[in-house]
């Protein structure tokens, strides 16, 4: 599988984007799709999964009810809407996939990987 994450960009406070990541090759039923994201000088951390067969998601407590993650079985994509951002959630962020069955949200479950986009948001 490989992942292409797109729309990163500038935003002010307050302000939303959407990221995109087109995955290639197969992706079965019971995989998952995540965003991370790593701020500098940070760790990456989870910010949200979704089950690819029935769209089930989980978030982290720093972006439940801001962000949402979506996907679209034509297109192969997943994306992930993020509402009223905030200055710390500047970071780069990226797709990846699980081929494990049920939601995880370490990133040691996670065999594939997008190259990262950035998002950063001004005060």
């Amino acid at each position: 599988v490989q992942l292409q994450a797109s729309g990163g960009g500038l935003v002010q406070a307050g302000g939303s984007l959407r990221l995109s990541c087109a995955a290639s090759g197969q992706i079965y039923s019971h995989y998952s799709l995540a965003w991370f994201r790593q701020a500098p000088g940070k760790e990456r951390e989870f910010a949200a999964v979704i089950r690819w067969s029935d769209g089930d998601t989980g978030y982290a407590d720093s972006v439940r009810g801001r962000f949402s993650i979506s996907r679209d079985h034509a297109k192969s994509a997943v994306y992930l809407q993020m509402n009223s951002l905030k200055p710390e959630d500047t970071a780069v962020y990226y797709c990846a996939v699980s081929s494990r069955s049920g939601f995880s949200y370490v990133k040691s479950a996670y065999e594939y990987w997008g190259q990262g986009t950035l998002v950063t948001v001004s005060s």
